[in-house]
């Protein structure tokens, strides 16, 4: 098979389907009709699936999963054309579906849309067309919606968008979590210092009430890196001052002890710490109720 052009996978019956669709029906079906008219589009290249047995289970799932588009014949109901064509709509759109005319199509596969083509095949020059332009259409808009799975599963509103949804919930969550045992530990800090200052010790060596526990941010670099909620430009701007303050209080606790410069930066920044801590866990609350109201 030539590597420049796309595959187009077929699946079809292989042994005898009726007493007029024998195995060499089925054969000459693909041999001199389907193939040759695959092939005559020039970036396609046809290629048949085979009968489905235990070893070669796995290519066949990875042809049905992989391959650019599929071709579905769906004439005399085969299990395993159906089987197969489960598995393609489950993961990927560019699929078509055709049928000998007169074909009973099941309601789920006919609202997909169908192509017939005629039984004599001097009669097939309309279907040869109509084949091309499908063909032509799966390369042009790979990603043209034609499986009503694929689209439940991921679209907007889908089982995965529900689930997406929740997951970022869950995030929130962990992040508002985080955002308040931080400014627990901050007021605590300021607590320490009053208590500090009643006692007269020194600002200069601080070795007795220090706080050693440091603050963390994973959850903040997880919304970050992933910008899990949509249409908050300011709330990154925040959160990115927040990892700065963050580690700034980090490395003056651990000064605390030996330096009146770490100190002198906790009792500067009381208000702006408190203030930015307090109004940034205001906000992701508000954020959650809103993702909330949307479930």
């Amino acid at each position: 098979m030539s590597s420049d052009r796309k595959r187009c996978f077929v699946i079809m019956p292989f042994s005898e389907t009726t007493e007029f669709h024998t195995e060499e029906y089925w054969n000459n079906h693909f041999e001199k009709f389907l193939k040759p008219l695959i092939d005559s589009c020039t970036e396609v290249e046809a290629f048949r699936s085979a009968p489905l047995r235990q070893d070669i289970f796995r290519q066949i799932i990875n042809d049905l999963v992989f391959s650019p588009i599929v071709v579905a014949d769906l004439t005399d109901s085969n299990p395993n054309v159906y089987w197969e064509l489960g598995v393609r709509l489950s993961f990927r759109h560019g699929t078509i579906t055709i049928a000998v005319e007169g074909s009973k199509i099941p309601f789920d596969i006919r609202t997909k849309g169908v192509l017939f083509y005629p039984s004599d095949p001097n009669q097939r020059d309309d279907f040869s067309k109509k084949f091309k332009e499908a063909i032509n259409d799966c390369i042009s808009n790979p990603d043209r919606p034609d499986s009503v799975v694929l689209e439940t599963i991921t679209g907007r509103g889908s089982i995965y968008s529900v689930i997406h949804h929740q997951e970022n919930i869950q995030r929130l969550e962990g992040l508002i979590e985080e955002i308040r045992q931080n400014y627990g530990a901050i007021k605590a800090i300021y607590e320490r210092i009053e208590w500090n200052r009643k006692r007269r010790l020194s600002f200069l060596r601080m070795s007795w009430g220090t706080i050693t526990t440091n603050l963390g941010h994973s959850a903040l670099d997880l919304l970050l890196a992933e910008r899990y909620i949509e249409g908050k430009p300011e709330l990154y701007s925040c959160a990115h001052a927040i990892v700065f303050m963050t580690n700034s209080i980090n490395e003056n606790l651990s000064n605390w002890a030996v330096s009146k410069d770490a100190s002198k930066w906790f009792i500067e920044n009381e208000f702006r710490l408190k203030q930015v801590f307090e109004l940034f866990y205001d906000d992701l609350n508000k954020i959650k109720q809103e993702l909330q109201s949307k479930c």
